[in-house]
């Protein structure tokens, strides 16, 4: 995740000088001009390593210039441009400063200082470069602005000749979304115009950016760099840019070495800090960084979980880090633990030996084998696709394998079709579980198939709106409605679906950013009373020439109270959403029978005490014909620990008998 690529940072753009390219000894010259003021001096050193590893440099003093000349006009009207000039192809060492002298090959620089190479600043009160020794020193207030990218440490020390240097007090803002981009762009000296608002790294006001951490806070001691590695024995990393106190990162004995278009990542025994007193310890272990950024997410080593129908109950799991297939595939594998079925001694997840998947599951003896099981992803890009593979292995017993393992891949990508952006995908499917409502459990055996969809979100005077369309072609073979045989059908689908949500009585917050009176939420709450509609298409038709299509309406009311600032009940949502529909037709298949025909969905949220949130959600069926009629057929229930930055909740699912430990962490900028 985040925490090596603040490394690369640090080591690229501080330590640029590195890979100065050799090139043939010239000489360049140091300007000391009164342009401004007489009070005010400006000095530029040039200076290039040539092939033997020596320093060159060259000065003259011009000081009769009458500014009212024509060249004085133009050279301080584009000084600052030509010296942290954008071209790549810059090989020289640009130090610019208010005062600079040179003795016995050292040069000393005073006030002001900015270094620059190809484009890349960084800022200093002092400097000094000794030139046959090739070592530099910065001190006070270092500054380096990379777009997006800020950072400040307060000494700067290294050695081109034994390439090992260091960093002290070293405090940094990344932003993960343009880090590669910022790292090979190039800058001008106007980046560091807004350097004393930029550097307040604890903001007071930020601003929710939902589902996604890109902005990051970090904090290192000492940074020791050794040719391409380097070092920090602790890093601390949060996504809170208002406070470091909710949650952050403690990442030991971080090391971090370069190599091309990649990073790798080694640390010891790593902590997640909750409220700087609750500690959850965590392994990084061996990681790589590319241009995916895949990195960056947070994903949590352990899994504790509960699943009845495959695992027999809990279950414990521990995700490895990710291996390197090719230079275009990885892999992640999750061995798991399966703690209740392996206390009961016995199973009730598999059929009879020899009887059809569809079968009723029977219970059966345990071997040693049963008791564990795997989760593996394999990810990765083929030419512009994206490419996933999901596989679940329920028990090592090469008897149950057919039964105990599903499989699921897709390979994706955006397509621009009809003036817009599409959502294109292929997939292929072996033994997925499907819930279909009151019709309970459906499986479909095997199939492939392939999708576009197209999604928009817009606003037209306060009415949020959502569109969907969805075009479908597949191959499956699956459980049979009526029966528990297995058939075989093609099946296309057209699907639309409109969602509307109308302000009917709302106060909604002008300043959507919070500061740090908001404690327990990342946004402020619109309250009110607004009403959600929904008006749903589907047509499907099969190989054997049943088709099935419906009409689906749905409008319910939702209610929002509170702030969630106080510590009790200061948040309530209650949304209650009738949904009917107009069904005709018949599907080959169950999984995908269109069955209830009234529906009341209902969800309620609730406050209970400080950052204690209830969330409840569930499914009524009211479909008068139904066996289930009066019953949930779909529901979820979770208590969440909920703050500024980040959420912590236990969950469980009735109507699948799941359930499990969600946590998530919020991103601001």
């Amino acid at each position: 995740m985040i925490l090596g690529i603040s490394k690369k940072v640090i080591f690229t753009s501080l330590l640029f000088f590195n890979y100065i390219n050799q090139s043939k000894s010239a000489e360049f010259p140091i300007i000391n001009k009164n342009l401004h003021s007489r009070s005010s001096e400006l000095v530029n050193s040039k200076i290039s390593i040539d092939q033997t590893g020596l320093s060159s440099s060259k000065t003259f003093f011009k000081n009769d210039f009458d500014e009212s000349t024509k060249y004085v006009e133009i050279l301080k009207k584009n000084l600052k441009w030509h010296i942290a000039t954008n071209n790549t192809n810059q090989q020289e060492l640009i130090i610019q400063s208010d005062k600079q002298s040179e003795i016995n090959d050292v040069i000393y620089a005073e006030g002001n200082i900015t270094v620059s190479y190809r484009g890349k600043l960084l800022k200093a009160d002092n400097l000094t470069y000794d030139k046959l020794n090739k070592k530099i020193n910065a001190t006070g207030n270092i500054v380096l602005i990379l777009g997006e990218q800020i950072f400040n440490a307060s000494e700067l020390d290294y050695s081109f000749k034994s390439q090992k240097g260091y960093l002290l007090n070293v405090k940094g803002s990344i932003n993960t979304n343009t880090l590669f981009e910022d790292l090979s762009s190039n800058f001008s000296l106007l980046d560091t115009n807004a350097i004393k608002n930029l550097l307040k790294f604890k903001k007071k006001e930020v601003l929710y950016t939902p589902n996604k951490v890109e902005n990051w806070l970090f904090l290192s001691d000492k940074v020791a760099i050794d040719g391409q590695k380097w070092r920090s024995k602790k890093a601390v990393f949060s996504n809170d840019l208002l406070e470091l106190k909710q949650v952050k990162l403690v990442v030991n004995s971080l090391e971090v070495i370069s190599e091309e278009e990649k990073l790798r990542f080694n640390s010891s025994l790593n902590f997640l800090i909750f409220e700087e007193e609750v500690s959850i310890p965590f392994w990084l272990g061996n990681r790589t960084l590319d241009k995916s950024g895949d990195f960056f997410n947070f994903d949590n080593k352990w899994t504790l979980g509960y699943e009845n129908l495959d695992k027999d109950g809990y279950f414990i799991g521990r995700k490895f880090d990710p291996l390197d297939i090719t230079d275009d595939f990885s892999i992640d594998l999750e061995p798991q633990f399966l703690i209740q079925r392996s206390i009961k001694g016995y199973t009730k997840s598999f059929v009879n030996k020899g009887e059809s998947i569809t079968s009723e599951k029977v219970k059966r003896n345990t071997s040693f084998e049963d008791y564990f099981g795997i989760k593996s992803q394999i990810k990765g890009k083929v030419n512009n696709w994206d490419l996933e593979i999901d596989k679940n292995l329920n028990s090592f017993d090469l008897a149950k394998f057919s039964d105990a393992f599903r499989l699921k891949t897709v390979l994706k990508k955006e397509i621009n079709f009809l003036n817009s952006k599409w959502d294109k995908s292929f997939y292929g499917v072996y033994r997925e579980r499907v819930w279909n409502g009151s019709l309970g459990e459906a499986e479909i055996y095997s199939g492939y198939g392939s999708k576009l969809k197209k999604e928009n979100t817009w606003f037209v005077n306060g009415i949020r709106k959502t569109e969907l369309l969805s075009l479908g072609l597949a191959n499956l073979r699956a459980e049979a409605l009526n029966t528990k045989n297995l058939v075989t059908n093609f099946k296309g689908n057209l699907l639309y679906t409109l969602d509307q949500k109308f302000p009917i009585s709302i106060q909604d917050s002008q300043n959507k950013s919070i500061d740090i009176s908001y404690s327990f939420i990342p946004e402020p709450i619109t309250k009110g009373l607004s009403l959600n509609t929904r008006l749903e298409l589907s047509y499907s038709l099969y190989e054997n020439g049943n088709h099935q299509e419906y009409l689906g309406l749905g409008a319910g009311p939702e209610f929002i109270r509170g702030n969630f600032k106080n510590k009790t009940f200061d948040y309530t949502r209650l949304s209650i959403f009738p949904f009917y529909q107009f069904n005709s037709g018949e599907s080959v298949f169950k999984f995908d029978q269109n069955y209830e025909n009234f529906t009341l969905k209902i969800a309620f949220d609730q406050q209970l005490y400080g950052p204690i949130l209830l969330k409840s959600i569930g499914t009524l069926n009211l479909s008068s014909d139904s066996d289930d009629y009066g019953e949930f057929i779909d529901s979820k229930i979770s208590l969440n620990w909920k703050k500024r930055s980040y959420e912590f909740g236990i969950f469980y699912q009735p109507h699948n008998q799941a359930g499990g430990i969600s946590f998530s962490l919020f991103g601001f900028k």
